[in-house]
């Protein structure tokens, strides 16, 4: 576990050394990071908003379209279980599409980087 304190007294263990800030800020504003945030960005955000979309259809359905949601699918199941048990459902969906963009996208550019700045030190 790593922690910020400084070692004991007398102890001669030290760290492996660390980028200077103006490594870091010279890392922020180069082509690659920028490209690397987009990516991110461009897959995260319309993904959290159609999924927040969809969530506030749901509760939005669930309060003023109560003969709807209370219609019998099968048996017992009404149409408000099955929107329920989709929610569970697209949840996993954007969590495994997303390891996925981030597999073959986001790691191999985001380990460059990190290649890069522990190289420099």
């Amino acid at each position: 576990m790593a922690t910020d304190a400084p070692p004991p007294e007398g102890s001669t263990e030290t760290g492996p050394a660390q980028p200077t800030t103006e490594a870091f800020l010279a890392e922020q504003e180069s082509a690659e990071f920028g490209e690397l945030r987009r990516s991110h960005r461009s897959f995260a955000f319309p993904l959290t908003i159609a999924f927040v979309l969809w969530y506030l259809l749901y509760v939005l359905m669930s309060n003023y379209a109560g003969g709807f949601m209370g219609t019998k699918v099968y048996s017992n199941f009404n149409v408000a279980f099955v929107f329920g048990l989709a929610q569970f459902l697209t949840t996993f969906l954007i969590a495994w599409f997303y390891s996925r963009h981030a597999n073959a996208k986001l790691d191999p550019k985001a380990e460059a980087i990190k290649s890069r700045m522990e190289a420099d030190v």
